[in-house]
Formats: C-alpha cells, structure tokens, sequence
C-alpha cells in the first residue's frame, strides 16, 4: 500500500477513486510517563516517552487507513492528512487521525 500528502503520484495516473478512508487511534496517558516527561519540561530537553506513544499512535492510525483502502480494493491513498486532538479531562487523551483518498493507480 502506497500513502502520500499528495493528491496525485506522479507517473501513475489515478484509474478509479474508491472514496474517503479514515484511521483513528485514541491513547491514554500513563502516570509515570506523564511524571517523567514533567521532570524533562522543567530541566528542558525532549519528552523521548511522549514521542514514542505519538509516533506508536500514528503509525496506528495510518496502518487502519490503509487497511480499510485495502478492503476498498486500492492500492493506494492519496491526500493523506494526519491530525492529533487532546481528548478528556485534564487532557489526559491523545487522538490521533489519518484520513486520505483510497484509489487505485
């Protein structure tokens, strides 16, 4: 399966558009890497903790997406957006979305 921002690939004219697919994946947050990624924001530097759930949560929710382009009978999705929205009280959710056009090349 092929995922690109792009509407078009080039060299490989779009024979059928199959219609708008979706992924989403909803992750909560972990006390204690929420507890280590405030000690990073105080003395400064990267949250490696929050990164690794947020690159987890979107590899996620591109691979639903493409599944579900899969299931459509393409071969690939074009004009892929990916999204993130904090969900719950307290921001204690993290969404995230990918959505794209599933066609065939």
């Amino acid at each position: 399966m092929f995922s690109t921002t792009t509407n078009t690939v080039e060299g490989r004219p779009v024979r059928d558009y199959l219609g708008i697919v979706t992924g989403e994946v909803i992750v909560g947050a972990n006390i204690f890497r929420d507890l280590f990624a405030s000690i990073t924001d105080i003395v400064g530097g990267r949250s490696g903790k929050y990164e690794d759930v947020l690159a987890r949560a979107r590899k996620e929710a591109l691979g639903e997406m493409e599944a579900e382009a899969a299931k459509l009978g393409g071969n690939a999705v074009v004009g892929v957006d990916i999204d993130y929205e904090v969900l719950g009280q307290n921001g204690s959710m993290l969404m995230v979305s990918a959505s794209g056009t599933a066609v065939v090349l």
